[in-house]
């Protein structure tokens, strides 16, 4: 038809009437209802982001990047204390997980360092955790920042932690690096020692001779206890390799097995004293006899 715009024109000119005109009731609320569901896609509790807080929530971020809820500070020893640092994290390195949960413990000592050593204590002697070391290193970080009273709970606390041979040369290692040997670390070191019976401080002599790079010669000297009996005395010589106490079995036993006995003397001393593996010479054990007698009183 003459005179009428071409058809591109027309809808150009169609296009400009509709975004001018002026919106409706129903179009007001269609834009409206659009708008609505997507703040509520970018700001919903419910269905918030690993990489975000929940709003209204007090959070933390942790390793990962994601955002968590934070332990009581009570909770989290206890969660130091049970499962460690040194593996089984894959954001944190062992090293700076280490690091901030000793921070937290020297917090907490500080805070109350008395209630620090009645949770190690709690927590190691249950038999809650899989491994001794992260309640021993925490007792050698009281040990070593607490107040005076924190310090000598702390090593009042060594033979509740540390039961056996092992732990104490785990707890010499750590402290060794925190503080020095004082009066009352050497005091509560050689009492561990003389708090043992005779015939279980010969055992653990004999089982648990030097780990960590300390031996019972290295602890016993820096110590050097007052034997409270002659028995000890006997044991505190031999393990600072003076002489050879006569009326201790196993450890008669094993100096013998070391000026050459044979497999079968060696298994019939076994036997006789109950000797743990660690008292055997190591060329002994390459015989089946020899450790047919082990095994019959190993765990």
């Amino acid at each position: 038809m003459r005179g009428s715009a071409p058809p591109s024109m027309e809808r150009a000119d169609s296009e400009y009437r509709f975004r001018t005109a002026p919106l409706t009731f129903r179009g007001y609320a269609a834009c409206e209802r659009y708008e609505t569901m997507k703040y509520a896609t970018l700001f919903n509790r419910r269905k918030t982001p690993q990489m975000q807080a929940i709003p209204g929530e007090v959070q933390v971020q942790n390793s990962a990047g994601g955002f968590v809820y934070a332990l009581d500070k009570w909770a989290r020893l206890d969660r130091f204390l049970i499962l460690g640092s040194e593996s089984g994290t894959y954001h944190a390195t062992p090293q700076a997980l280490t690091q901030e949960n000793a921070q937290h413990v020297i917090a907490l000592t500080k805070e109350d360092g008395e209630a620090v050593v009645r949770r190690i204590v709690a927590v190691s002697a249950a038999g809650r955790a899989p491994k001794n070391d992260p309640a021993i290193f925490s007792l050698a970080l009281v040990a070593s920042f607490g107040d005076d009273k924190a310090r000598s709970l702390a090593l009042g606390a060594l033979p509740s932690v540390c039961r056996t041979g092992t732990h104490l040369f785990q707890f010499a290692a750590a402290v060794d690096g925190l503080r020095g040997w004082g009066r009352g670390l050497r005091r509560a070191v050689g009492d561990w020692y003389n708090a043992k019976e005779p015939t279980e401080l010969e055992y653990q002599l004999l089982k648990y001779q030097g780990r960590n790079g300390w031996t019972n010669r290295d602890l016993l000297r820096l110590a050097h206890p007052k034997a409270r009996s002659s028995a000890h005395d006997g044991l505190f010589q031999w393990a600072t390799g003076k002489s050879t106490p006569l009326g201790a079995s196993r450890v008669v036993a094993s100096s013998r097995m070391h000026t050459g006995a044979t497999p079968a003397e060696a298994a019939r001393a076994i036997r006789e004293a109950k000797l743990p593996r660690e008292a055997v010479p190591t060329e002994l054990l390459n015989h089946a006899e020899v450790w047919e007698a082990l095994l019959e009183s190993m765990p």
